[in-house]
Formats: C-alpha cells, sequence, structure tokens
C-alpha cells in the first residue's frame, strides 16, 4: 500500500485551481492543501475532488 494520498507525478503537475498555488499531501483525513490560500481539496478513493466549490479553507475545516 502506497504512502500517498495521490500519485506523486499526478500531484507534481498539479496546482490549485483557485489560485495556482503549490499542493501538499495531508494523510488524515486524505486531501491535499494548497501551499499559499490554504484550500483543502478532499481525496476519496485517491481521487481528489479539485472543485473549487467545494473546497473548504483549512481554518474552517476544523469548526
Amino acid at each position: 500500500m502506497s504512502d500517498h494520498v495521490v500519485d506523486p507525478e499526478l500531484l507534481a503537475i498539479m496546482q490549485c485551481p483557485a489560485c495556482g498555488g503549490e499542493l501538499a499531501e495531508r494523510p488524515e483525513p486524505p486531501a491535499l492543501v494548497c501551499t499559499a490560500c490554504r484550500l483543502v481539496y478532499a481525496v476519496v478513493d485517491g481521487i481528489p475532488n479539485m472543485l473549487v466549490d467545494e473546497a473548504v479553507p483549512e481554518a474552517e475545516e476544523e469548526r
């Protein structure tokens, strides 16, 4: 089993659709987090949901 949320080669070419920032993996719960605007994109069954309307600001996610 892989330790990655998404394939590293795919992650290398992906960017945040909201601001163009770099994305970083977060293992639990599986997600990609923009290092610039801090939007969190859920990953379900290895598939990232990159819809900006469904992303959650990192600060609001824990509420």
